[in-house]
């Protein structure tokens, strides 16, 4: 496990997976992600690449040839992941390529994750290097999971998320025998700003949003105000879950999106993934912040 602290706050991040498995104030030690217990759900913030979600029947054709990949791919639970950098105030860690890989996903790649602290910031930052000759394809996203209830003198009903613009976008249900995006929606906003945070909320899986108009999400305790922040401003789409009995809410900002039912597993048409040029580079960040009232 490694540690950024500061005068601030203290985040530690596991080696498995880089996941962040750790937000603590350093000065009244408030904890703000959720501790993975393994009865309800045992991860803290899996990091999501070269897909989103499920694939149909778990695998997709690439020039004529299938290939398998598991849900949301193999960086999360990945103990092939190294430190390659580490400074005052940040994490690098990547992801090369190798013979496992190539089998599941035929396209030779450098993987990176940043995690930046820098007061009550914690900026997560991509990097994808295309080392082929050949455009790569993937999707790539976060699954941060969020401590709800912060304080004891609460309870998860009293939490809401509160979204930076009115919204109307509608929630894409999700198939639950094979979790893969169904035809359905159902709205959620009515033009509204929050949703109130409820265990039976995720009775039907994640909420999963298309066309959001807000770049911000406010995890909101009606006791205790604004707990924290996520910005997200290159993802088109967004997550929301927990384990209808856990304690905790993931919010998800996601460049890609799991299959739909009809989907032909073609993987250069997929929706939602993405194109890198040979030896280009792509990036992408999405950034936390604790509200300071929290925090001292």
């Amino acid at each position: 496990m490694y540690i950024l602290e500061n005068k601030t706050l203290k985040i530690a991040v596991k080696k498995i997976g880089a996941e962040l498995c750790q937000i603590t104030s350093v000065k009244n030690k408030n904890e703000f992600m959720w501790d993975a217990n393994p009865a309800i759900w045992g991860n803290h913030a899996p990091n999501l690449f070269p897909i989103i979600g499920a694939l149909k029947e778990d695998s997709y054709f690439f020039e004529n040839k299938k290939y398998t990949l598991n849900k949301h791919g193999f960086i999360r639970n990945n103990k092939d992941i190294q430190l390659v950098e580490q400074t005052k105030n940040s994490l690098t860690f990547k992801l090369l390529y190798n013979e496992s890989t190539l089998k599941s996903y035929p396209f030779k790649f450098e993987f990176y994750i940043t995690y930046k602290l820098t007061d009550n910031f914690i900026e997560v930052i991509h990097k994808v290097n295309n080392c082929d000759v050949k455009p790569i394809y993937f999707s790539l996203g976060g699954h941060p999971a969020f401590k709800c209830p912060v304080y004891t003198d609460e309870n998860y009903n009293d939490y809401f998320l509160e979204f930076e613009q009115e919204e109307n976008s509608l929630r894409h249900l999700i198939n639950m025998e094979n979790g893969l995006i169904s035809s359905r929606t159902q709205p959620v906003f009515n033009n509204g700003q929050t949703i109130h945070l409820k265990h039976d909320l995720f009775n039907e899986d994640a909420l999963v949003f298309k066309d959001l108009k807000s770049r911000k999400i406010t995890l909101k305790s009606i006791t205790h105000g604004n707990i924290l922040s996520l910005n997200f401003e290159k993802f088109p789409y967004f997550g929301i879950w927990a384990k209808p009995n856990g304690n905790y809410v993931c919010l998800e900002p996601w460049l890609g999106i799991a299959d739909h039912e009809g989907t032909n597993q073609n993987f250069t048409t997929k929706e939602g993934i993405l194109t890198l040029e040979a030896n280009k580079t792509f990036t992408a960040k999405y950034s936390i912040e604790i509200d300071n009232k929290h925090l001292f």
